[in-house]
């Protein structure tokens, strides 16, 4: 495996990052991860606009331009990945001697970037996911896409050890986001989610099927949806980059239109493959 670091293409084996490194230290650093379709990266320019933001919301200065996107392809060739490929790439504020709180007077961030072929499971996206609820402990700054993620991962091992998918986040009664993903839901034919805030992480996929949403004349609204409401609604999905579109059947031990995707969900599910080339 080829990965990318600070300028360099190397083995995997010879990449290394010091122990100082604030990303390492304090998970000083933020994150994207995005995938291809059909070979191209889909939405690069979203992901590397949202990149931008949450370098300049912790204050870390990188220039990110259309290089990144080159680095990426050169990255993909050279590990040979002839199918679709997973990109995952992060950049830290770098190392600092001695460990200390307060940024360094001179910063040299770390790049690293790796791909991956992504391995497609669309048995979930046909006949939909389980999951499970659990108290959002993160902190008040989500739309950042920073390396901050132990109470997701603690949340989505809860998900994992209960055997379904994916936790959906509650905070304060009201409903978030998932440990990486969107939540949504459809009450007659009008899909909610939550609105953008420090909250969520405005997705890539958000994005997309909202304004798929749009071409498909379905009503909007970006409301939190309260957690002692959730069986009022006839439909629930999730979104992200892996999980694109899934339909979400069963949440805790409430059955979601008696097990089956909803029909809402299936629309944008169809529209959203027609525009990735799935179809």
């Amino acid at each position: 495996m080829i990965v990318y670091i600070n300028g360099k293409f190397v083995p995997l084996e010879e990449a290394k990052v010091s122990p100082f490194d604030r990303g390492f230290l304090f998970a000083d650093g933020v994150y994207e991860a995005m995938r291809t379709y059909n070979g191209k990266l889909f939405r690069v320019e979203y992901h590397l606009q949202r990149l931008k933001r949450s370098l300049n919301a912790i204050e870390l200065s990188y220039n990110v331009t259309g290089e990144l996107e080159t680095v990426i392809y050169e990255l993909i060739n050279k590990n040979n990945i002839t199918g679709e490929a997973f990109i995952y790439l992060q950049i830290t504020r770098g190392v600092s001697i001695p460990r200390t709180h307060k940024f360094p007077k001179s910063q040299s961030p770390t790049v690293f970037i790796t791909a991956n072929g992504l391995n497609d499971q669309p048995e979930k996206r046909t006949n939909g996911v389980k999951v499970i609820t659990d108290e959002d402990l993160r902190w008040l700054r989500c739309n950042i896409k920073s390396l901050v993620l132990l109470p997701a991962v603690l949340s989505k091992q809860k998900a994992v050890d209960a055997g379904v998918e994916e936790a959906i986040l509650i905070r304060n009664g009201l409903i978030t986001e998932g440990t990486h993903t969107n939540f949504f839901a459809v009450k007659n034919k009008v899909v909610y989610t939550a609105p953008e805030s420090n909250f969520i992480l405005s997705g890539i996929t958000r994005k997309v099927v909202l304004q798929l949403c749009n071409e498909l004349d379905i009503k909007v609204k970006e409301e939190f949806i309260k957690e002692d409401e959730l069986n009022r609604f006839d439909e629930y999905f999730i979104t992200s980059t892996i999980e694109e579109v899934t339909p979400v059947i069963q949440i805790d031990d409430l059955v979601i239109n008696n097990g089956k995707p909803g029909e809402i969900t299936g629309q944008l599910q169809g529209a959203f493959y027609k525009l990735t080339g799935k179809e």
